[in-house]
């Protein structure tokens, strides 16, 4: 897939999962669902349906709403009981045969399953499950937890799951449909989110709430970290398998992954994105007249600091919502256009302006060069940039695409170097106290974290068995892990 110059700054989303149980058109509804998680991945999606006698399975490429909201596809996908998957692929290769949900035809039945993270010991298991001969048709770590579950000892179904999922180390939130249950599991650290639903007789389980909204469904609750949810004929019932361990939610889903819409961990993204923003305005504000996003994740955080700090909050960049990774640049001087196509400068807004820009991060730091450019070029006579986050120094094992250690700006530059980098008058990030005080919580406890701040503090809350070390996010051999 082409991708645009703009599109390797940035930190990748993860992957989206949606279930429905007990629902009369339960793909349709799955489609709605993952259309609302588009924003965790854009790459490919897929959704397996059981129809009380067999199960159905339809994998594609590209966006929702090119693939499965044509009604050729959805009649292949009948039943009641059906799971999805939105997909963006952290490292390895894409293709097909790594689209999720994964299905197999096991000794005790047919079983379908997806999840959000990354498994950092799923090479090492693969590696050993081979020498026992078991054959994988894919290179994502997802068809381990299949492996696992098929070649357990255990007796009954959920222990199988139960047995495999012991084994794993790193972050999942996990859906998984057998012909009697749909089956909900978050890691014991909680690193990714998983909530639980209800649409009159049916129950939902989704990566955040606002995939419930778009079908109209209630919320009922976050499935809690380390806990099992299985969703039968009988009602629902819950489990904690897992060793009990401390939470350690991903902080990042607060500053740019979940949709500002969502409740995440009983905290409203938006309003969170807000104080983010204020907590900016209060700890690094400079003189000047506006205060301008950079859209679209700049976006709550800037009107924090414009209430803040007093000043204007203006749309001085308009972003173009119609440019995608599939643009195709034919020559080098479109090219080289590379952030002209996606953000254009207001520049009866900006023109004799001391501008604050306000960013939720800095990756390899090229866009935010080339957009300060362009707000320079509209006339601005100072750019102050202010970032909604910590300095991102370190790479994510959990599931979101981060550049190796080595390309992220911050893992190799002082502040200052940064923002002479970026040809600003002055850049400032929010400090790691500050993040925590905006989600409401007590500032970081250094010796007992309340979140997964790894990417901003190299403080990572699981072994990485399958990596070199934390200076790079590429595992000993190519494995596809799935967001």
């Amino acid at each position: 897939m082409d991708e645009t110059p703009f599109d390797d700054d940035t930190l990748h989303e993860e992957c989206g999962v949606f279930g429905i149980f007990n629902r009369q058109d339960a793909a349709a509804l799955v489609t709605l669902g993952l259309h609302s998680l588009q924003h965790r991945g854009q790459e490919a999606a897929g959704i397996v349906s059981y129809d009380g006698r067999q199960f159905h399975v339809e994998r594609h490429s590209g966006l929702i709403g090119d693939t499965f909201t044509k009604q050729s596809v959805l009649e292949r996908l009948p039943g009641g009981c059906a799971i999805g998957h939105t997909r963006y692929a952290t490292t390895g290769g894409g293709g097909l045969r790594n689209v999720q949900p994964f299905f197999a035809e096991l000794s005790a039945g047919g079983f379908a399953v997806a999840h959000n993270g990354n498994i950092t010991n799923a090479l090492t298991v693969q590696r050993e499950l081979q020498r026992r001969g078991s054959i994988f048709s894919s290179t994502s770590d997802t068809e381990t937890i299949l492996h696992l579950v098929a070649t357990s000892a255990a007796r009954h179904f959920n222990d199988k799951l139960i047995d495999a999922l012991s084994r794993l180390e790193g972050a999942y939130s996990l859906v998984g449909m057998t012909p009697d249950r749909m089956i909900g599991v978050r890691d014991p650290l909680g690193i990714r989110p998983l909530v639980l639903g209800r649409l009159d007789d049916a129950f939902v389980l989704a990566s955040e709430t606002c995939a419930l909204d778009i079908i109209g469904a209630d919320f009922i609750r976050d499935i809690k970290p380390g806990e099992m949810v299985t969703i039968t004929e009988d009602g629902i019932a819950s489990d904690f398998p897992f060793q009990k361990r401390r939470s350690r939610f991903c902080i990042f889903e607060y500053v740019y992954f979940a949709r500002p819409d969502s409740n995440v961990e009983g905290r409203n993204v938006y309003e969170i994105r807000k104080r983010i923003g204020s907590e900016l305005a209060r700890e690094s504000h400079a003189e000047a007249d506006i205060v301008v996003p950079v859209p679209d994740s700049g976006v709550p955080a800037a009107i924090g600091y414009a209430q803040e700090a007093g000043l204007p909050f203006e749309l001085g960049i308009i972003r173009n919502h119609y440019v995608g990774r599939t643009f195709i640049q034919p020559t080098d001087s479109i090219r080289h256009m590379g952030v002209k196509l996606k953000h254009n400068p207001n520049r009866r807004i900006i023109e004799g302006k001391r501008v604050i820009l306000v960013d939720d991060s800095i990756v390899r730091g090229t866009t935010s060069q080339k957009i300060v450019q362009l707000v320079r070029d509209a006339g601005a006579t100072e750019v102050h940039m202010r970032i909604a986050s910590p300095p991102t120094s370190a790479s994510c094992f959990y599931g979101v695409d981060t550049p190796e250690k080595s390309k992220l700006l911050a893992s190799r530059m002082s502040i200052e170097e940064m923002a002479d980098y970026i040809k600003v008058d002055s850049l400032a990030f929010l400090s790691i106290d500050g993040l925590y005080r905006a989600t409401a919580e007590p500032e970081r406890n250094r010796q007992a974290p309340q979140f997964c701040d790894a990417c901003f503090t190299g403080d990572y809350p699981t072994a990485l068995t399958d990596f070199d070390s934390a200076e790079e996010t590429r595992p000993l051999s190519l494995l596809a892990t799935n967001g």
